[in-house]
């Protein structure tokens, strides 16, 4: 028997269908869990009750009288501040943002409130969404249920922490190198970044996708259902394709799954995640999946290329403030985006077309498989305060080699728990799949769903839940 806000959006939607639940006492449950975890997790930021127990209320009246907009109907979500609700400001994790309301909702955000879903609050991100951690000059100190010292990862450290904290079912969040998938990973929980245009978002940008983060499979692909709705405003916007979400199945036998333990770049793969990646491509194999190496094709040089032009990019976004201003921003990202002051136009170019290298690299890598594995990130989850595994604003990137290639190949990605390290922090096993076959993608993360050995009881929240069903 599960507590109210553990129980998955797929039990809600059945529950909430029979009339054995109502919107109204799932959104209180939540919003009394995220009460008892957040002094701790400071995930959220604009939290709203009395607005989430009115779309509750408005969504309990829709069941009962057999008109629910559909099976997300007041199913308690959050979405991340990165991602623009109506009426509620975007400060971009950063104390340089100003506080002004956004007018309407983004794509995602949209297409979550027309499905009857109860928003409960947007989760935090760092400054500007550039850094793997919680760490904001904006925001509180989020920080990871599993461990209280460690981190979330980020730049959906929010979301990840309310997942893990069972803050709901569902959260969005965004990802344009692994921003999705690191906390996914370092939170134990699941994540989908899908190919690119999928999910439309505004503002769209090279790399950048929208997904879902939640404790089940089955959960990311309700949430398909509705995330991947066409949307004009994303000029990368995928055309309407009918996909079979709720089809989760996969033959294993046959499969050729590469065995990716080499990002190519970054710091090298600690034994304990590399023991668990490769105790679950030994599943698959033995399950009748055809399981060979996957080499790597990330450089040094095409990292740091992208290094520099994001670097540029963030300087030309904090010039663009008035001075007093941008000083407010997080040192370590002046520091990282000053570095780039000097660069000429040829160097920028040059890193800027790295994107074209890790494009074409990664298509010709992946032609042999039909899936590839990997770890999610080549460490489990680092002390809550450092911005990055190297706190160093010169190497600021050596922990996403396994994601960001995945990024600018366009390719559906995901994140699934796949063991704990001696210390109790969940280790994060990636999927990826071939360019739009995210519900592949989806299935073979139920396959290993499926596989893998039964999984640690969530953090508990500091108080013990008494509403079971």
């Amino acid at each position: 028997m599960s507590a109210l806000p553990d129980l998955t959006a797929t039990e809600l939607s059945r529950l909430y269908a029979v009339g054995d639940l109502s919107p109204v006492e799932v959104t209180s449950a939540v919003l009394a869990r995220i009460e008892a975890w957040e002094p701790d997790l400071a995930a959220t930021w604009a939290l709203d009750a009395k607005a989430a127990l009115a779309a509750a209320r408005a969504s309990e009246a829709r069941w009962r009288k057999g008109e629910a907009l559909g099976p997300l109907d007041g199913v308690p979500v959050t979405i991340k501040e990165l991602i623009a609700t109506r009426g509620v400001a975007k400060p971009l994790g950063s104390a340089a943002s100003d506080l002004a309301p956004e007018p309407i909702d983004a794509p995602p955000a949209a297409r979550l409130r027309e499905a009857g879903a109860v928003i409960l609050a947007k989760t935090t991100n760092p400054d500007f969404g550039m850094l793997s951690s919680g760490l904001s000059s904006f925001h509180a100190l989020s920080r990871n249920p599993w461990d209280l010292a460690k981190t979330p990862g980020g730049s959906s450290a929010g979301a990840g922490s309310a997942a893990a904290a069972g803050y709901g079912p569902l959260h969005l969040g965004t990802d344009i190198g692994g921003s999705i998938r690191l906390p996914a990973g370092w939170c134990g929980i699941y994540g989908l970044k899908p190919s690119n245009g999928r999910i439309p978002i505004d503002p769209p940008y090279i790399g950048r996708c929208a997904g879902p983060m939640t404790r089940t499979v089955e959960d990311a692909a309700l949430a398909m259902t509705v995330l991947s709705k066409p949307d004009w405003r994303d000029y990368m916007s995928l055309p309407p394709e009918t996909i079979a979400w709720d089809d989760l199945e996969i033959d294993l036998k046959g499969l050729r799954i590469g065995l990716m333990l080499d990002a190519g770049a970054g710091l090298p793969v600690e034994p304990e995640v590399a023991e668990a990646v490769t105790a679950a491509a030994k599943a698959f194999e033995a399950a009748g999946a055809i399981v060979e190496p996957f080499a790597p094709y990330l450089t040094r040089e095409m990292l740091n290329g992208l290094d520099l032009f994001w670097r540029t990019r963030s300087l030309n976004d904090l010039d663009a403030l008035p001075p007093e201003r941008a000083e407010r921003a997080l040192p370590y990202i002046l520091e990282w985006a000053r570095a780039a002051r000097g660069a000429d136009g040829i160097a920028v170019y040059r890193g800027f077309n790295q994107i074209q290298r890790m494009r074409e690299a990664g298509a010709k890598a992946f032609q042999p498989f039909d899936f590839v594995i990997s770890p999610t990130a080549p460490m489990p989850a680092f002390d809550a305060e450092l911005p990055s595994p190297t706190n160093d604003p010169a190497r600021p990137f050596e922990h996403i080699g396994f994601t960001v290639a995945f990024n600018m190949t366009e390719q559906p990605a995901a994140s699934i728990n796949c063991g704990y390290t001696a210390q109790g922090l969940p280790i994060g096993l990636q999927i990826v799949g071939r360019r739009f076959d995210d519900r592949g993608v989806l299935a073979l993360s139920r396959a290993w769903e499926r596989l893998r050995p039964a999984q640690r009881r969530w953090p508990a929240a500091p108080f013990v839940d008494t509403r079971k069903v």
